[in-house]
Parts: C-alpha cells; sequence; structure tokens
C-alpha cells in the first residue's frame, strides 16, 4: 500500500485522501474533477480539470505552503492525465522517512542480488542514479546529440545551451559566484591534477611547503608528489587525534610564510569525520597559502557554500546521483585566471598559428577537446533532483542514519569502528562507519555478506593506504549510506553482519 495524504492539510473538505500510485518520482495522484474548484487549484497552476471520474495532479513544496502544480498530458476516458514531476517529500505521509520515499525513484535498488533484496551501501564509492537522470541521458543521445559550440544548426545550439546550463545549475548548487568559475573534468581526481600541474607547476619552487593530511585519498596526495619532485617544494603530513579526527593543533602550528598550499579532504571517505573547513581556510590565508578542498564526500550530502572554502574546490558527479566520467572544478577567478593551460586542442584556444597559439579564458581554457556532453547534461539533472528534495533535508536525515548505523555497528561484538562518535544528533560524522572485526578480514565479510544476504558494502584500503597505516591495519570494512537509505536496511545490515562473524566464528 503505497502512502496517502491527508486532504486536511490542503484545506479541502469532505474527502479523506488521495492514494498515490505510479513511480514515486513522478507519482500522479487521482483526484475528483470536483476538487477542482478548490481556491488550490488557481489557474497560475495550470490544473486542466474535465468532468469525469479522475485527472491528476502532483504536489509541490514552496515555502512551508503546500502547493499544486500540473501541467497537461493526455486524454483518457472522461478526464486528462496531467504528467507530474514532483518534489517527493511533499506528498507522503508523515510516518514515511525520506529514504522510503526516495527508493522508488532509483531503478537499480528494485532488484534481487544473490536471492536476496538489494541493500546498497557503498555510497561513499559512488550512489545511484535516478530515473530522471537516466531520462536526460537519453533525452540527449536520442533528442539533440552534437558537439557543442561553434555550431550554428539546431541540434549543436540546444546541445550547447543544456551544457552551459548545467554548468550555471552546479555553481548555484555551490553558491559559485559566477558559473565562468566551474571548469568541467572527468572526476575529482582530474581537477586536482588540473590545480597540480598549472597552479602547481606555475607557483611552488623549492623550499615552499605544501600541507596534507595522513587521512587524504590518493588522488589528493599522488598528484602533489609528482609536482614536489618536479619543484623542490616539501611536503607535510597532518596526523589525527586520539579521537581519530584531524589534530588541528599540529595543522595550524605547520602554517608559515613557507606554505603556499593546504589540500585538505572536507569528510573523510573512511572516517567520517568533518573539517572545519572555513577555520582552516583562514589560518591559511593568513599566512598567504591557497586552500584547496576535496568535497567530494561532502557536496552531495549537506549544503557547501564554495565562498567560505577556499580557493579551490573539488567534487564528482557520479557520488551525487550523476553519472559517471564528470567532476568539476571551482577556482576563484582570479586564480583560475592566472593558470596555464592544462591540455592543448581543439575549444581551449583563441588563436592558432604555426609559431604560437593563444588561449581562452576559464573555463575554456581548461576543457580541451570535446567534452562529455551527455555526462554533463546528466550532471544537471542530478543537481534539480537534489535541489528538488533540498540538501537541507538531506543533511538531516543522514545525520539521523550517521547515528544510527554507528550506535548499531558499535553494539555488534568485536567490531571497531574508526572516526569520532556521531555527537548527540549525528552531526559530528558523515553517514559511514569503516571497521573491522577481530579475526576476520574486510574483504571475507563483504564477500559473505554480498552472497549471502545481498548487502554491498567495500572492502579494502579505500583509496587511503596512508592512513590504513597510520590506523596499524591494511584493510577495513565500510558501509556508506545515502539518503534513499533508510534504518530498515541498516537493521539488515547489522543482521547480516552478525550471521557472518558467526559463521566465520564457527570454522574456528
Amino acid at each position: 500500500m503505497l502512502p496517502t495524504l491527508s486532504l486536511h492539510k490542503l484545506g479541502l473538505q469532505g474527502l479523506s485522501s488521495l492514494s498515490v500510485f505510479g513511480h514515486r518520482s513522478s507519482s500522479v495522484v487521482a483526484l475528483p474533477a470536483a476538487m477542482a474548484t478548490s481556491p488550490l487549484f488557481g489557474s497560475h497552476h495550470m490544473l486542466v480539470a474535465h468532468q469525469g471520474p479522475a485527472s491528476a495532479v502532483h504536489f509541490l513544496k514552496q515555502s512551508s505552503l503546500l502547493t499544486l502544480q500540473c501541467r497537461r498530458g493526455g486524454r483518457v476516458e472522461g478526464g486528462v492525465v496531467v504528467k507530474a514531476v514532483s518534489n517527493i517529500q511533499n506528498y507522503v505521509s508523515e510516518g514515511s522517512s525520506l529514504g522510503e520515499v526516495t527508493k522508488g525513484d532509483f531503478p537499480i535498488l528494485d532488484q534481487y542480488v544473490n536471492g536476496y533484496k538489494l541493500v546498497y551501501l557503498d555510497n561513499a564509492a559512488t550512489s545511484q542514479k535516478p530515473a530522471s537522470v537516466l531520462n536526460a541521458l537519453r533525452d540527449y543521445y536520442e533528442g539533440y546529440n552534437s558537439n557543442v559550440h561553434r555550431g550554428v544548426h539546431a541540434l549543436s545550439a540546444k546541445a550547447t545551451d543544456e551544457y552551459e546550463a548545467a554548468r550555471k545549475k552546479i555553481a548555484g548548487f555551490i553558491n559559485a559566484p559566477s558559473d565562468r568559475e566551474i571548469v568541467f573534468t572527468r572526476n575529482a581526481s582530474e581537477a586536482i591534477n588540473l590545480v597540480a600541474y598549472t597552479w602547481g607547476l606555475t607557483n611552488l619552487k623549492e623550499g615552499d611547503e605544501v600541507v596534507l593530511t595522513v587521512a587524504e585519498h590518493h588522488s589528493n596526495i599522488v598528484p602533489w608528489q609528482l609536482v614536489a619532485q618536479k619543484t623542490g617544494a616539501i611536503l607535510r603530513f597532518v596526523e589525527l587525534t586520539s579521537e581519530e579526527i584531524l589534530d588541528l593543533e599540529q595543522l595550524n602550528g605547520f602554517l608559515n610564510e613557507r606554505t603556499k598550499l593546504v589540500s585538505i579532504f572536507h569528510v573523510s571517505n573512511v572516517l567520517g569525520c568533518i573539517n572545519p573547513v572555513e577555520d582552516i581556510v583562514k589560518w591559511a590565508h593568513a599566512v598567504g597559502a591557497k586552500v584547496l578542498v576535496d568535497a567530494c564526500q561532502s557536496v552531495p550530502h549537506m549544503p557547501v557554500d564554495v565562498q567560505a572554502l577556499g580557493d579551490f574546490l573539488v567534487a564528482s558527479s557520479h557520488k551525487m546521483c550523476g553519472p559517471t566520467g564528470m567532476g568539476f572544478l571551482w577556482g576563484k577567478t582570479e586564480v583560475l585566471e592566472s593558470m596555464p593551460p592544462f591540455l592543448g586542442g581543439g575549444e581551449m584556444i583563441v588563436d592558432v598559428f604555426c609559431d604560437r597559439s593563444t588561449y581562452a579564458g576559464p573555463p575554456s581554457r581548461f576543457e580541451a577537446g570535446t567534452p562529455a556532453i551527455g555526462e554533463a547534461v546528466g550532471f544537471g539533472a542530478a543537481v534539480d533532483y537534489l535541489n528538488k528534495i533540498g540538501m537541507d533535508r538531506i543533511h538531516e536525515y543522514e545525520m539521523e542514519l550517521s547515528k544510527y548505523l554507528y550506535e548499531s555497528l558499535s553494539k555488534v561484538p568485536g567490531v571497531r569502528i574508526y572516526g569520532p562518535p556521531p555527537g548527540d544528533h549525528g552531526e559530528r560524522r558523515a553517514s559511514l562507519c569503516s571497521f573491522t572485526v577481530e579475526g576476520i578480514h574486510a574483504t571475507d565479510l563483504s564477500t559473505f555478506l554480498d552472497q549471502q544476504h545481498g548487502i554491498a558494502v567495500r572492502s579494502g584500503h579505500h583509496c587511503t593506504q596512508p592512513l590504513h597505516r597510520f590506523l596499524g591495519i591494511s584493510a577495513s570494512a565500510r558501509a556508506s549510506l545515502y539518503f534513499y537509505n533508510t534504518t530498515d536496511e541498516v537493521d539488515s545490515f547489522i543482521q547480516g553482519l552478525n550471521d557472518t562473524i558467526d559463521f566465520f566464528s564457527s570454522l574456528k
């Protein structure tokens, strides 16, 4: 039985409820035509009502008021079908969680793996994609596939408009002052390499210092090692406290006149801890250093304002409901304009002569060749989807999941969770837990959970070998949640984990 919505909230008298049916992100509601007389159905809502048994509407929340928004669809006997594109949070009953509401938007989650209903808890590695994103990709390739920029025909013009619209959407999503500060890249790794090989090789010299942490993803270590080898710059690594959060006192002590860059994660993909980046930016800027923020684990999960977060920020589409093969670099305009090109080719030039070339301004300067157009369009659709839910709502719900996951996992005998406790409301860590179980390898755990329970978690070093060495372990298992997960799925995971531990214990 799908949820129902109380009509009392809508100010509609004489009817008890509306049955919601169809795919959750595009559900329609059976509506008696007589209800079209309600004052909620003003002409500005574009409701098309006909005499007959039913019309269809959907709900869109604006501020704290529940209003109706519809657009006309195809005729049916006795009425009109109005195609719905709804804000999912507003037509469900009060007892439904965000995870329960949104799960139906993700076709991949409606399947069985090894005979069990899939429980997908590997979201820190990649998120799943809602139907709206899949539709956007299909619409591009079926309807207006063409190369962007310079083409004057209709398909090229539409492709260009949609490609650049995606850039604007991303700029708005992170509160960038201008969409010209958004550079499309293949992923966050390429975005960091772009900064390293342009800004880094141009500005770093022997004896300069770059401050990193032992908890960085390899993508935020290896590029700086390569640049340091070429320039003679020195890399300094901030360690962790006994609570397994960043040692801020040590970081602050590292900063001096030789510090040129602090490159740091916002949210750890292993520890789940959340760095106070705004404070770190103030400290770094006080000594004249730039700051790069790896926001791959924060932008998908919480509101992010780049204007308070340094000079560069990187993130990936695939971790925030968008396609793979697409990420972005945000950089301050004046910094991007000072940087030389990263790759040479078409699109990034103004004029090319046999003996020299002149280069376009940002972002084109850093986007050589044909870009990932369909992926950008899909990324824009993902941003639209997240905005419809609301990042504040996502963050609030994920804090609840974080606390529930940590507390549930901490009760399992023999489990060691890495990173800080979640706090009273889950505010101190992301909704992920990396853990080990005494006497059982992480890969064995993950394999058994998959094969015997249909539960997807990740095992290994999670591209953080220096961190795992610091923690004294070679690998860990990781359960990572997103807004379409539920506490019921956490319960299934805990039950499966207990069963897994019992199985391996019986072998000893």
